[in-house]
C-alpha cells in the first residue's frame, strides 16, 4: 500500500544523485507508507526519504526536482513523462503541508483577533465611555463656557437676544419663579431661530419671541420653560452636545478643555434646523405639580386640538385651584416688550 490510499503501488523512473559530487544514475522510485525508496535496477534500495522531508526545488516546471529537506546535494530528477509520480508526490506534500501546525498563522490570527477587538472597542465602547467621563467631570463653569459661547453662534443666525430693560427684569423674575433643579437658569429670548424653546450647556434657556407675544398669559412660556428644565435633567445638554460633536471633540475637552470651533458651529445649525423631542407627559405632569404651573396653557399651545396633549388637559394639577402668580399683570406686560415693537 501506499501513503497515497487511491493507488496500490507507484512506480516511476528517474534520475538520482547521491550528492554534489556524484554522477547521476537511473533509478526506480516507489512510494511507500511513510518514505520514498530510490532502488538501482536490481532491486536494491540506495536511499529512503521521508515523505514528509520532501522538498521540490523547481516548483511548477518539469523535469520535477525533488530533495530531501535540509540537503539540496542530493535530487530526484523525474521527467515530464512520469507524470503520475510527479503528481503523486505534489498531492502528499500539500496534505503533509496542511497537515503541519503553523504557529506564524496562528499568530497572524490571534494578532487579528487583537486589532478587532481594539477596533471594536474603539468603534462601540470608547465613544460612550469618554463621553460619559466627561459629563461628570467637565466642571460647570466649563460647561458655561461652552454654552455662551454656542449662544454666540447661534444669535448669528436667530439674531441677538432681546434685551429692553424693563423685559428684562420681568424675565429675571420668570426665571426667579421657575428656578433650574441645578439652580438659576439663563433665560434668552430670540428674536426668530430658534422653533420655540431649546437649551444649551450651562443652563441656557432659548426662547422663541413668539412664546411670549403670542399669547395672552404667561403660563405658555412658563410651560417650555419647564419643559425644557425637564429635559436637560433627562438628557444632559452637554451629552448631547459631545453625541454630536463625535469622539475627537470628547477627548480634546478631556486632555485640553478646548472645543474646536467647527464643533460648535456644527451644533448651533443643527439646535437651530433640528425638531426638540418632546418631554414624556407624565413627566410634565409632574413638573408642572413641582413648579405651580397650570399645564392647560401649555398643552393647548402645543397642540390646538388638544388631541395630542389630551393628558397635560385632563390632569392638569391646577385644573380647579389656581396656582400663584407666575407675573403680575405689569410685569407681563413688561415681558411682552422684550424685544421692542
Amino acid at each position: 500500500m501506499t501513503a497515497l490510499k487511491e493507488y496500490d503501488r507507484i512506480e516511476a523512473t528517474g534520475l538520482w544523485r547521491a550528492n554534489a559530487d556524484a554522477q547521476r544514475r537511473e533509478v526506480i522510485v516507489s512510494i511507500g507508507d511513510a518514505t520514498l525508496t530510490i532502488s538501482d535496477h536490481n532491486d536494491r534500495a540506495l536511499a529512503h526519504w521521508s515523505l514528509p522531508a520532501i522538498e521540490r526545488a523547481n516548483p511548477g516546471t518539469r523535469p520535477a526536482i525533488f530533495h530531501p529537506d535540509g540537503d539540496r546535494t542530493e535530487t530526484l530528477e523525474l521527467p515530464s513523462d512520469e507524470a503520475t509520480m510527479i503528481d503523486a508526490i505534489e498531492k502528499l506534500r500539500s496534505r503533509i503541508e496542511r497537515a503541519r501546525p503553523h504557529p506564524g498563522r496562528l499568530r497572524l490570527w490571534v494578532s487579528l483577533g487583537v486589532l478587532a477587538t481594539v477596533a471594536a472597542l474603539g468603534v462601540f465602547w470608547l465613544p460612550s465611555a469618554a463621553r460619559d467621563h466627561a459629563v461628570r467631570v467637565v466642571p460647570d463653569v466649563k460647561r458655561t463656557e461652552l454654552g455662551s459661547a454656542l449662544l454666540s453662534r447661534i444669535t448669528r443666525v436667530a439674531g441677538l437676544p432681546c434685551t429692553a430693560p424693563e423685559g428684562t427684569r420681568a424675565l429675571r423674575k420668570l426665571g426667579a419663579r421657575l428656578p433650574s433643579p441645578d439652580g438659576a437658569a439663563r433665560l434668552v429670548v430670540l428674536p426668530g431661530g430658534v422653533l420655540e424653546a431649546a437649551h444649551l450647556p450651562g443652563g441656557v434657556i432659548l426662547l422663541n419671541r413668539a412664546l411670549i407675544e403670542d399669547f395672552e398669559e404667561p403660563d405658555v412660556v412658563a410651560g417650555y420653560i419647564i419643559a425644557e428644565h425637564l429635559a436637560a435633567e433627562l438628557h444632559d445638554p452637554l451629552h448631547d452636545f459631545l453625541t454630536h460633536a463625535g469622539l475627537v471633540t470628547t477627548l480634546r475637552l478631556l486632555t485640553t478643555g478646548q472645543v474646536p470651533s467647527a464643533a460648535q458651529d456644527a451644533y448651533a445649525e443643527h439646535m437651530l434646523t433640528e425638531p426638540r423631542s418632546f418631554v414624556p407627559q407624565d413627566t410634565l405632569l409632574r413638573g408642572f405639580a413641582a413648579w405651580s404651573v397650570r399645564a392647560r396653557p401649555y398643552a393647548y399651545a402645543r397642540d390646538i386640538t388638544g388631541e395630542e396633549t389630551l393628558e397635560l388637559i385632563e390632569a392638569d394639577p391646577f385644573a380647579t385651584v389656581t396656582p400663584e402668580p407666575l407675573l403680575s399683570d405689569n410685569d407681563w406686560l413688561r415681558l411682552q416688550g422684550i424685544c421692542g415693537s
